[in-house]
């Protein structure tokens, strides 16, 4: 009738219980009872009974004393372990909570005050799903269905023996917990909520700053791709393109900044551009097509003629990928190829029936080709090697008539001025050759420049020299600005330039002076020639650089025409500018511009000196010249000078005559270009090894190449350029056979 394993109180409970019912039962039976004897049989056996009750209490009351003991000690151990528990619960860094039989059992502060506005709710007896549910629609949590899945989880989830699950809760606030759920082998569930917040923004953080990186990497890869590339958020709001993007679409400012949208750069690539091959209303129907199939893929013209392939295409995010490639080469080569296939099949289809014919043809043309290119370069050879003679031959007779002259007038001969004439005539004639054989070397491809420094006061002066007398005959007034300047360019080209300039300036002034000088221009200078002459016509100022072309309104006799074709080729090859600036009646200014020279060492320039009337008596030349006239000339000059000549024709005839007299002579003039190969340079060496390295020496020569120069200059022997000018070869000599002179050779 009573459990053994009830608590003791229910046992205790349960015995009185009977007890008292087994009284009850006592009273009404005695009552009721017919005879003594009975009612004693009855009494004894209900004392009997009652005795046995009363051990069987007796013991019951035993065990409930102890179980009473027990359950206080219990009762004592379980109120120490609760205030361990507690005390252990509060001290830790999370929030705790155990749910039994999923109800809240206990949980420590930190879970109850977490969300202020569910700290009135969360109270022993709360079922773990009621929490879950009001954790989601907390006020203090930011979203958390969106946020994390696993909490969906772990809200619609069945928990399992030995389940766990986590997710993560935002806080407002910027906090970070992490909710943790265990379910224990008892069924029962623990719940830990532990903060994250400075993990959550390190991590937050670092996530930034790789993504700053990668987008800098990003950007740096777009930037030196060649094509053309930008990228377009889900919002059409442009993230990153590079400065190819805005070069080939040519997009306006607005529209290549960064949150550009994207259906304005569409519109804007629309209208500044046009479809290829295809109709051109297709280009209204790209944002349809973009938004059904995802991409886009189009081939388009710019105004400016360029072609361009678009590619979009859709990401996974639902932004847009744009690229631009610029197809103009490949486009033009394959319409190009497109046609050339088209015309060649046509040609080929319509050639076939004639192609042995044309093959035997072709064969023929093709052997006429060859012989005429054969006669063409054969007709060339012969030509060079023509001019090449007739530029030594053409000189010839000019120099001996210029010192057949000179030696009439230092005879006092009786027609002075037909000789003054005559000597103008071939002055002009050595102008014209002199022009001639520059505009053929300016027109040679093999042509050598020779840059060096050059001192502009150097270059004035000589030019000076040169064209004083004709100023003064004409009665113009030259002036020479003095400087202190250096050029770099080629001497030889530079002074024919500026004394043509100067030359053309005296010819077409009739009054006034002629100034020469120069001034600076940036970090170049300018030589520049002023006139106070007739002037130039607008019309006129590009005609006149032409060969044989004057001025409009000049006669012909001026002058020949080449010097300023000259000045235009010699300036073209030596990079120099000319400029001219003029106004008819009023004069001229023409200029050279030229890059400005560090100061150098000033080199020996070649100058004229104090001549005596006549050269010592005693002097012997040895003339050597292959040409009999100028041989004759020249030593019927150097006789009347008070010389005297050993006139040779050749090395041979030079050394007998050497021989012959017994002595070696002051000096020796040998052309430079004798019969059969021999050169004057290798005479005068032959006669110095005989004779000694001092032996005097000047050579006579056309040739104005820089390699003769540097040669004679090795060997020290001054080059006088034909036709021979009287005055300056007296001068020379008188200067080699001075006795006390130490200077070099100029």
């Amino acid at each position: 009738m009573i459990d053994p394993d009830a608590p003791p109180d229910v046992q205790i409970a349960r015995q009185a219980r009977i007890i008292d019912a087994l009284i009850r039962r006592a009273g009404r039976e005695h009552d009721v009872g017919g005879s003594a004897y009975a009612l004693f049989q009855s009494a004894i056996t209900l004392q009997s009974e009652v005795w046995a009750k009363t051990r069987d209490l007796k013991d019951a009351l035993d065990t409930l004393g102890r179980a009473s003991d027990e359950l206080e000690i219990a009762r004592f151990d379980s109120a120490r372990s609760r205030t361990a528990l507690a005390e252990a619960l509060g001290t830790m860094e999370g929030g705790f909570a155990l749910f039994a039989d999923g109800r809240l059992h206990v949980c420590n502060e930190l879970f109850r005050l977490l969300l202020p506005d569910m700290t009135a709710r969360i109270v022993p007896g709360l079922a773990l799903t009621e929490y879950l549910s009001a954790l989601s629609s907390s006020e203090w949590v930011l979203d958390p269905e969106a946020a994390d899945p696993d909490m969906r989880a772990a809200l619609h989830g069945p928990p399992g023996q030995g389940a766990q699950s986590s997710f993560v809760l935002a806080l407002r606030g910027d906090r970070w917990f992490q909710v943790s759920q265990q379910t224990t082998s008892s069924e029962n569930t623990v719940l830990l909520l532990t903060e994250i917040s400075g993990l959550v923004r390190r991590n937050r953080h670092e996530k930034d700053r790789l993504i700053d990186r990668q987008a800098h990497y990003l950007q740096a890869a777009f930037d030196h791709m060649s094509l053309g590339i930008a990228t377009f958020s889900a919002d059409g709001l442009l993230m990153i393109r590079n400065g190819r993007f805005d070069e080939l679409l040519g997009l306006p400012y607005a529209l290549s900044q960064k949150g550009a949208r994207f259906p304005q750069v569409l519109h804007a690539i629309r209208r500044s551009h046009q479809l290829v091959e295809a109709e051109p209303e297709k280009a209204e129907r790209w944002p349809r097509k973009l938004g059904s199939e995802g991409w886009l893929q189009e081939r388009l013209r710019h105004r400016d003629g360029r072609v361009i392939d678009l590619h979009v295409h859709r990401l996974p995010d639902d932004g847009l990928l744009v690229d631009v490639n610029d197809v103009t080469l490949e486009h033009r080569a394959t319409e190009l190829l497109e046609r050339r296939v088209a015309r060649r099949t046509a040609e080929l289809t319509a050639a076939n029936a004639r192609l042995s014919e044309q093959h035997a043809r072709q064969r023929r043309v093709e052997e006429e080709l060859r012989l005429a290119k054969e006669r063409a370069e054969e007709a060339v050879t012969t030509k060079s090697r023509f001019l090449a003679a007739a530029s030594h031959d053409l000189l010839q007779p000019v120099n001996a008539a210029r010192l057949l002259i000179s030696t009439m007038h230092a005879r006092e001969t009786l027609v002075p001025e037909h000789l003054e004439r005559l000597a103008g005539s071939f002055d002009s004639m050595e102008a014209i050759l002199h022009a001639l054989l520059d505009i053929s070397r300016l027109d040679s491809a093999g042509i050598t420049l020779n840059r060096e420094p050059i001192a502009v006061a150097d270059l004035l002066e000589g030019i000076a020299r040169d064209t004083a007398p004709l100023a003064a005959r004409r009665g113009l007034g030259l002036r020479i600005v003095p400087t202190r300047a250096w050029v770099m360019s080629d001497r030889h080209y530079l002074v024919r330039s500026l004394q043509n300039l100067v030359t053309n300036a005296i010819q077409y002034t009739q009054k006034g002076r002629i100034l020469v000088g120069c001034r600076r221009c940036g970090d170049d200078l300018r030589l520049e020639v002023w006139d106070t002459g007739i002037g130039i016509a607008r019309e006129d100022r590009d005609r006149i650089f032409e060969e044989f072309t004057r001025a409009s309104g000049t006669t012909a006799g001026s002058n020949v025409g080449l010097g300023l074709s000259i000045v235009e080729r010699a300036c073209r090859l030596l990079g120099h500018e000319v400029t001219l600036r003029s106004e008819p009646g009023q004069g001229s200014v023409f200029g050279i511009r030229l890059p400005r020279a560090k100061v150098a060492p000033r080199a020996p320039q070649e100058r004229d000196f104090p001549v005596a009337p006549h050269l010592a008596s005693d002097l012997i030349a040895l003339v050597i010249e292959n040409d009999a006239d100028v041989l004759f000339a020249t030593t019927q000059l150097l006789e009347s000078w008070g010389a005297s000549v050993l006139p040779a024709a050749n090395g041979a005839e030079a050394a007998a005559l050497v021989r012959d007299i017994g002595m070696v002579p002051d000096i020796v003039l040998a052309d430079q270009q004798l019969d059969h190969g021999e050169t004057g340079l290798e005479v005068i060496a032959a006669l110095r090894a005989d004779h000694g390295a001092a032996l005097p020496a000047l050579v006579i020569s056309a040739d104005r190449s820089p390699e003769l120069r540097s040669e004679a200059a090795l060997a020290g022997i001054t080059i006088l350029e034909k036709p021979v000018q009287p005055g300056r070869l007296r001068a020379l000599i008188e200067w080699q056979t001075r006795p006390d002179t130490d200077e070099s050779i100029p």
